[in-house]
C-alpha cells in the first residue's frame, strides 16, 4: 500500500509539475556558492589516496567514469584535437585533464579557488598544460578577450548552481565560433533521484521540492543554489541556441553506504533488471540533461 501511494504521488508529481512555479535562486549571493565549492571541492572524496598524488588522480578519474560512464561518450574528448575548447567549471579537473591529453587548446573558468588548485596540481602531475582562470563565468566579458573564440564550450553540472545560469549561457555566445558547439549538462527535475529524496525525507509538498533539491543535490548537503529542468525549461534556457540534442541520463543504482567504503553492490531495486531496461530507465528519469547546441 505505501508503495502504491508512493507511486500515486509520482504519477500526479508528472503530471502536474508544467504548472509549478520553479523558484528563482536570483538573490542568493555568488560568493555562497563560492564557499559551499571551497568547503568540499567535487568529487574530492573519490579517492582515498594522498591528496594530489597521481594515484589519487587516477582513482578519482577511475571512479566517477565508473559510475558516470555517459560523461566521456559525451564530450567525444578525442573529438576536440587541435581545437579550442572552454571549460566552465572544472572543479578538481577531471574532464579538463581528458580534453588535454587528447589534444585540445583548453581554457578553464573556476569559481571555486580551492578546486581550481587541486585541477592545477593534477596538470602538474601528469605535465598538461591549460590556461586556469579564477572568477564568476556570469563575468566571462570581463575574464576573456573579446577576441577569443572558441570550437567548444563545455561544462558539466556547473551553470544550475549560478544565480543567473541564461547569465552564462548569454556571455557564452559572444566567445563561440560560427559553427562552434556547446555541451552542457543540468540537472533534471523529473528524476529517479528526486522522486528516492522525497521518499527518504518523507517530503511531500510540491512547492518545497526546489529547496529539496538544492539541499540534496550533491554529495554533501546544503548547496545554495541548485535549478533543476524539465525538457521543456531546459528548452526555454538554451532558447538563443540551436538545440542539436537534448536527452537525460544517469541513475544512480549503488548502495551508496557500501559505495563510499569502495564496495560496489547495486541497491536490492536495480539487481535483477536487464542493462536495456536500466538505459531505457535513465533515459526516462536520469539525473543529468544533457544539451547538444550550436548558434542559430
Amino acid at each position: 500500500m505505501k508503495n502504491s501511494k508512493f507511486l500515486l504521488f509520482i504519477l500526479c508529481y508528472v503530471v502536474l509539475l508544467p504548472s509549478l512555479k520553479c523558484k528563482d535562486f536570483a538573490n542568493v549571493s555568488i560568493d555562497a556558492v563560492k564557499k559551499f565549492w571551497d568547503t568540499r571541492p567535487c568529487n574530492i572524496r573519490h579517492s582515498n589516496k594522498p591528496l594530489g598524488s597521481r594515484e589519487y588522480f587516477d582513482e578519482v578519474e577511475k571512479r566517477k567514469y565508473f559510475v558516470e560512464p555517459h560523461i566521456p561518450s559525451f564530450a567525444e574528448f578525442e573529438k576536440w584535437n587541435g581545437k579550442r575548447v572552454l571549460e566552465i567549471g572544472c572543479g578538481i579537473g577531471t574532464e579538463a585533464t581528458n580534453f588535454v591529453r587528447n589534444g585540445a587548446i583548453l581554457t578553464v573558468v573556476e569559481l571555486s579557488k580551492e578546486s581550481l588548485e587541486l585541477a592545477k596540481k593534477r596538470f602538474e602531475v601528469y605535465g598538461l598544460k591549460a590556461n586556469f582562470i579564477l572568477g564568476n563565468a556570469e563575468d566571462l566579458d570581463n575574464l576573456l578577450s573579446k577576441e577569443e573564440k572558441f570550437d567548444l564550450i563545455w561544462s558539466f553540472g556547473v551553470i544550475h548552481h549560478s544565480p543567473h545560469p541564461e547569465k552564462i549561457l548569454e556571455k557564452c555566445k559572444n566567445f563561440l565560433k560560427d559553427d562552434g558547439e556547446i555541451r552542457m549538462m543540468v540537472y533534471s527535475k523529473i528524476s529517479y533521484k528526486l522522486f528516492h529524496l522525497m521518499k527518504e525525507t518523507g517530503m511531500w509538498d510540491f512547492s518545497l521540492l526546489d529547496d529539496l533539491i538544492s539541499s540534496y543535490s550533491e554529495a554533501q548537503t546544503g548547496c545554495p543554489i541548485t535549478y533543476s529542468y524539465t525538457i521543456e525549461g531546459a528548452k526555454r534556457l538554451f532558447s538563443d541556441f540551436k538545440i542539436l540534442d537534448i536527452r537525460k541520463d544517469h541513475i544512480f543504482s549503488w548502495n551508496i553506504q557500501k559505495y563510499i567504503k569502495y564496495q560496489y553492490e547495486k541497491e536490492d531495486c536495480f539487481k535483477n533488471i536487464s542493462d536495456d531496461f536500466f538505459k531505457e530507465l535513465e533515459s526516462e528519469l536520469g539525473w543529468h540533461m544533457l544539451v547538444k547546441a550550436k548558434k542559430n
